[in-house]
């Protein structure tokens, strides 16, 4: 048996991550490389440089994001078992199949970032 999840969701997730992940995005004030100035955004404000989130930062709420997630797929499982009315079979799946997902994710990036980590400090000096 596979298991099927709803591709306009799964589609809605990836961009939600991919949104997430960007982190330089190019201002609305520069176009085609010029600064539009002369296209009448003179009072554009320049005091405060955009704040860029450190990968501590970006670790940090990957992480608290699948814990949502998961507290989630639990939530909604637990009200499924409990007869709440508007729970669907399917919804409680789907939910379950994301957290699995986002976890195993996280849990590769763990481990890539500590096979890294391994190869620096085998570096030679």
């Amino acid at each position: 048996m596979t298991d099927r999840v709803d591709i306009n969701r799964l589609l809605g997730e990836m961009r939600s991550i991919k949104s997430q992940t960007q982190v330089f995005q190019r201002p609305q004030s520069v176009v085609n490389g010029d600064v539009a100035i002369n296209r009448g955004l003179s009072n554009l404000q320049v005091d405060s440089p955009n704040k860029v989130p450190s990968f501590g930062d970006l670790m940090t709420k990957a992480i608290n994001n699948v814990n949502d997630v998961q507290q989630k797929s639990s939530a909604m499982a637990e009200a499924y078992e409990k007869g709440v009315a508007g729970v669907d079979i399917t919804d409680v799946m789907i939910a379950s199949q994301k957290a699995s997902v986002s976890f195993q994710a996280m849990v590769q990036v763990r481990n890539k970032l500590v096979e890294a980590y391994k190869d620096v400090m085998s570096m030679p000096i």
